[in-house]
């Protein structure tokens, strides 16, 4: 079932599961672009991994995030903070801590939203010292 649309009309679908924490809508629609030959770009995974972050699936948001260089994708600012932002809301201290490391070493510079959801990582998962 084809909505015909292109990547900026699933980018906005996307965008509007994200609103109403549809994640597995969300992520049907990444599968249908490539079934359609539409190809995703950034926005179009930023908006599935910000709808897993909605929905505490932090590892489906993981997921995501890791194959996005298989479509020859460049993560951004947004992605990772949607990351580690699913990351912390699970207590997932030690994802989010390793996210952000690897965005740093990707030349992404974390702003406070990203510094934000570490700590909040770090406090649900009681780990202070790190």
């Amino acid at each position: 079932r084809s909505l015909g649309l292109d990547v900026v009309g699933y980018s906005a679908a996307m965008s509007a599961c994200e609103k109403g924490k549809r994640w597995p809508e969300a992520l049907g629609l990444l599968e249908e672009m490539r079934g359609c030959r539409v190809n995703p770009d950034v926005i179009s995974y930023n908006g599935a991994i910000s709808a897993c972050e909605k929905c505490s699936e932090w590892e489906k948001a993981c997921e995501l995030l890791g194959s996005m260089p298989l479509w020859r994708l460049q993560p951004d600012l947004v992605t990772y903070n949607a990351a580690i932002s699913a990351c912390a809301g699970a207590g997932e201290w030690e994802m989010a801590l390793g996210l952000l490391a690897e965005m740093q070493r990707q030349g992404i510079t974390p702003d406070a939203i990203t510094y934000s959801a570490v700590i909040h990582a770090c406090s649900n998962g009681r780990q202070w010292g790190h």
